[in-house]
């Protein structure tokens, strides 16, 4: 088993679903895709109200770089270009398709490659045209990732398959169900970074995933990496260091030490879009929590809203005291389930009244816990001081860009102080102040 990172936690994983299989999720009457589905720039709408659409057909194009695009999850009208209630709690402009039930396809055959003949340049073409981005969580675009500049050169292709997130099972029965897509686009994601040797690093709380992955015959260059079970064991940089004592250094990314890290989510979507064509339009989540009837791991096609997927699976056993997307340590607390699905969407969890708390704050008793716990060695203690006095232009003297906001340092607190609502508080009042 390989080494660990500084700090972190030991949340109970909760990992309920894991023996769920993937189900596929019936179809909304409405979907609602928001144009900002990434990291980046929203997208920009490429159709108008009253448009019909086939399934797979564009319909947003990327508006920078770092921006992607969008797809027609299903044949149907286009209703509306409108705001739409977003998982980040904003008003996001979204297009709304009704489908029309015929499930219409757009012919991919021009933009496939499934003898693998094109190479890698045509093939982050094609991912960037499919709309891939990391199904990790962050939701960064993938074709920028898998461009690193000619001066960064890339020796090693990290497949994450931790899911270190309490109760997501996602990815564990990605690994479980489709191993042939993610070893599939691993390869080729080696393939356009240059990468001669790849890493897919799983916790060992996976075993079965571990084994069915180990039993594909790897080919020279692949290995399977056991991890211990720490939370946040599968955040980049943490990941990155645990596996090969590289560490990246401060405003760094993992390219800055010839790595570059994919989701194993991601690398099944890459081998979709290069192979077949395919652009994302669905994805697998979790279901989870204690209030859903019908916990469990579904394939849904993006734009559906959160209540179409807690209505087709159920319902729930009561009222719902706390709504997440995502996971409870580094996901979005939600007011309701208005919201939809996004390609960032790893899982939705729903908990009853007395299963969450509201912290009430305490002084700081200067234990140091949520030093020892920070993945990253900050002072979360200090961090945290600074944005309760105001003091926001000290805080880049102790490095608040580089905290990743996984919430180890609230976890841990047994003064119940809110630190990492703090440092993203003032991680935002930096960036309004730079304007």
């Amino acid at each position: 088993m390989k080494g660990k990172f500084t700090g972190g936690v030991h949340p109970n994983d909760s990992k309920d679903t894991r023996e769920s299989p993937i189900q596929n999720l019936p179809l909304p009457d409405e979907l609602k895709i928001s144009l900002l589905q990434h990291i980046g720039a929203p997208a920009t709408p490429a159709v108008s109200p009253g448009d019909r659409v086939l399934k797979y057909q564009a319909i947003a194009e990327p508006s920078g770089y770092v921006s992607s695009s969008l797809h027609a999850p299903v044949s149907g009208t286009v209703k509306a270009v409108e705001p739409s209630p977003h998982p980040s709690g904003r008003l996001i402009p979204a297009i709304i398709i009704e489908p029309d039930g015929r499930d219409e396809e757009l012919d991919l055959s021009s933009s496939a490659d499934p003898d693998l003949k094109k190479g890698p340049e045509a093939w982050k073409k094609m991912v960037g045209d499919a709309g891939v981005v990391g199904m990790g969580g962050a939701a960064f675009p993938t074709h920028v990732k898998l461009n690193p500049p000619g001066d960064k050169p890339i020796d090693l292709l990290v497949a994450n398959g931790v899911e270190c997130e309490p109760f997501l099972t996602a990815d564990h029965r990605l690994m479980l169900e489709e191993p042939e897509s993610l070893m599939g686009g691993l390869h080729l994601a080696m393939e356009m970074v240059g990468a001669k040797r790849a890493v897919i690093g799983i916790e060992a709380n996976k075993p079965d995933a571990v084994e069915k992955i180990r039993s594909m015959d790897l080919p020279a260059g692949f290995e399977v990496e056991v991890l211990p079970v720490m939370y946040p064991q599968g955040a980049e940089k943490q990941l990155i260091y645990a596996l090969t004592g590289r560490e990246v250094p401060t405003g760094g990314l993992p390219m800055d030490v010839g790595v570059v890290v994919q989701n194993v989510g991601t690398l099944a979507a890459i081998f979709e879009a290069v192979t077949k064509g395919r652009p994302l339009v669905e994805r697998v989540m979790t279901l989870g929590g204690t209030m859903p009837k019908g916990p469990g791991n579904y394939r849904v096609a993006i734009g559906t809203l959160l209540s179409h997927i807690v209505e087709n699976t159920g319902g729930l056993e009561g009222p719902a005291a706390k709504i997440i997307n995502g996971g409870p340590m580094m996901g979005q607390a939600l007011a309701g389930f208005d919201s939809t699905m996004t390609k960032g969407t790893s899982g939705l969890l729903v908990f009853g009244p007395g299963e969450s708390r509201v912290l009430k704050p305490r002084p700081c008793v200067r234990c140091g816990t949520c030093v020892r716990s920070c993945p990253v060695s900050l002072m979360p203690h200090t961090l945290g001081s600074l944005v309760e006095w105001d003091q926001f232009d000290l805080l880049e003297e102790f490095h608040v860009g580089d905290c990743i906001e996984c919430g180890c340092c609230t976890y841990i607190c047994p003064a119940d102080r809110n630190l990492v609502q703090w440092i993203r508080q003032g991680k935002a009042e930096l960036i309004t102040r730079s304007k």
